[in-house]
């Protein structure tokens, strides 16, 4: 079976490089029919990074057209009424962990056979054995690692009192100011405990007692009315640009996006970052239609490619090697990754067996805990 699998991704390897090769001589009739491809994603810098790393490459060899759709926010929810309605419009579905398994469990999306369907590594590692540990799920395949921080405006507080620990943000008398927190438990019930004083490795332990819930909840009760709650991913940088807010829980590539792109006096707080995996999804019955796109879009050199547009890291081993410059300002990049050394040292990986187990009763819980 191995050695048939290798055969049919051998063919896929000549077929692609004959549609390339015909693109580029003229020979339309060897060409790939035109399609379109509406591919969910998260928006922002985000879907910039995407389009160029993948989406304009491969409209340029294919003639395809993509439609990107802002709704990753929502994906779950909109996979679930489209496939009730029986009218998945969607093709390809940029979708976190947590959700994926939860659509994979529904019938949602489909089951993927990784070391069949995406590229090996340029010296011949299969997938399976190239992407980094949790990147392959059932129905899933990651293209990133990305992380949740918090971030402040350092414009905000004096040059020799600059906030630097998970336990500041909830420091109401030495860091004064306006938060900005995501409207979801995820990130914050995390950050709570840990502000609280509980061990980084014994958070999600403690999140599965009723103790732990309750002491989530009264951590955060400390700067509940200082918070502005957000839902789009687009709404931190903005409130901290504007210093509506002094600090800011976002997406690092957010962040670094408006310190990079718009010179923005902002600073992440590495301390506690809560990092994860974020990638592909296929809804039912799609798969003919995105098969070839989802190849390319997750091969060696399209990953690498993305993170010279975004402060995320590449989920193949093989890629990771090749991240060097910010493609507009020459910048290093390896210093703005998650994973490097210095950043990584009190990083929680967020846990999404629990959070595919808990997250509709936490929250239930947590609507019920902002209505009080």
């Amino acid at each position: 079976m191995k050695q048939q699998g290798n055969h049919k991704r051998a063919v896929r390897r000549t077929l692609a490089l004959a549609v390339a090769s015909a693109s580029v001589v003229g020979l339309s009739s060897v060409a790939q029919a035109e399609q379109t491809l509406n591919i969910v994603s998260w928006g922002g810098a985000y879907s910039m990074s995407q389009q160029k790393a993948y989406h304009e490459p491969w409209m340029e060899q294919t003639g395809d057209e993509i439609v990107n759709i802002d709704r990753s926010g929502n994906a779950l929810a909109g996979l679930r009424a489209q496939s009730q309605a029986g009218n998945v419009t969607w093709d390809l579905v940029d979708m976190l962990p947590a959700d994926a398994m939860i659509a994979c469990a529904e019938g949602l999306i489909e089951p993927l056979d990784h070391d069949e369907l995406l590229a090996d590594a340029p010296d011949g590692t299969p997938p399976s054995e190239d992407f980094v540990d949790g990147a392959l799920g059932e129905c899933f395949v990651a293209s990133i690692v990305y992380s949740n921080i918090v971030a402040f405006n350092t414009e905000m507080f004096p040059e020799d009192n600059q906030p630097s620990t998970i336990e500041d943000v909830f420091d109401l008398e030495n860091y004064p100011g306006k938060r900005t927190l995501m409207r979801k438990p995820i990130n914050n019930m995390e950050w709570a405990l840990i502000a609280d004083g509980v061990d980084r490795d014994d958070v999600y332990d403690m999140l599965e007692t009723e103790e732990g819930i309750q002491r989530a909840f009264a951590k955060l009760d400390t700067i509940k009315d200082e918070v502005i709650w957000w839902e789009e991913g687009a709404q931190p940088p903005q409130l901290l640009a504007d210093q509506e807010v002094a600090f800011g829980s976002a997406y690092n590539g957010r962040i670094f996006d408006a310190m990079v792109s718009e010179d923005q006096p902002f600073e992440i707080i590495w301390d506690a970052q809560v990092f994860e995996l974020d990638g592909w999804v296929v809804p039912t019955g799609k798969m003919d239609k995105v098969r070839d796109y989802l190849h390319f879009a997750t091969d060696t050199q399209r990953l690498a490619d993305q993170a010279q547009y975004i402060s995320y890291g590449p989920a193949r081993k093989s890629s990771s090697q090749m991240v060097s410059t910010h493609a507009e300002t020459g910048i290093e990049m390896e210093e703005h990754m998650p994973t490097y050394g210095p950043n990584f040292e009190t990083a929680i990986q967020k846990d999404d067996e629990f959070w595919a187990d808990y997250n509709d009763e936490l929250t239930q819980r947590f609507d019920a805990w902002l209505a009080q």
